[in-house]
């Protein structure tokens, strides 16, 4: 029940343009592919969505890139999911109207709903923030 690596990749590459958002700088899918081993036709397909969306500007040519339309803060991991993966629908199999399976459906409901929350309340600029946080060196403690 993670993400897609659609959405995984999408979103490592979302949090690269986050961090240069402030400055303006335009970010190659060349430098995030090498950044994280992203494939990069499968990145710049994902990018191009991500543009269609409205999230994301290109600029063509050797000193061209992507970057973000608005501030990291406005842009929720819900948001980035619609996007990269859309409705996805399940067929189930089964007598829906057992009350076993009645139980699990109005779990998955809760599940999905508390999914859709955290989602929505989670933003970029909260994803970089943890991964600068992450990247902070451990103290070193010697007796």
């Amino acid at each position: 029940m993670g993400f897609s690596a659609k959405t995984a990749y999408g979103l490592v590459a979302l949090i690269d343009l986050a961090e240069a958002y402030a400055s303006g700088t335009l970010v190659q899918t060349g430098e995030i592919s090498r950044r994280h081993g992203i494939p990069e036709r499968y990145l710049e397909q994902m990018l191009t969505s991500l543009r269609k969306a409205g999230l994301l500007n290109s600029i063509r040519g050797p000193r061209g890139g992507f970057q973000l339309t608005k501030d990291p803060a406005h842009i929720t991991v819900a948001e980035v999911m619609a996007y990269l993966d859309g409705a996805s629908g399940s067929e189930h199999q089964g007598d829906r109207n057992n009350s076993a399976f009645m139980v699990l459906t109005a779990l998955d409901q809760k599940v999905e709903q508390a999914k859709a929350s955290v989602l929505s309340a989670t933003t970029l600029a909260q994803l970089l923030r943890e991964r600068e946080a992450l990247r902070q060196p451990i103290p070193m403690f010697y007796i």
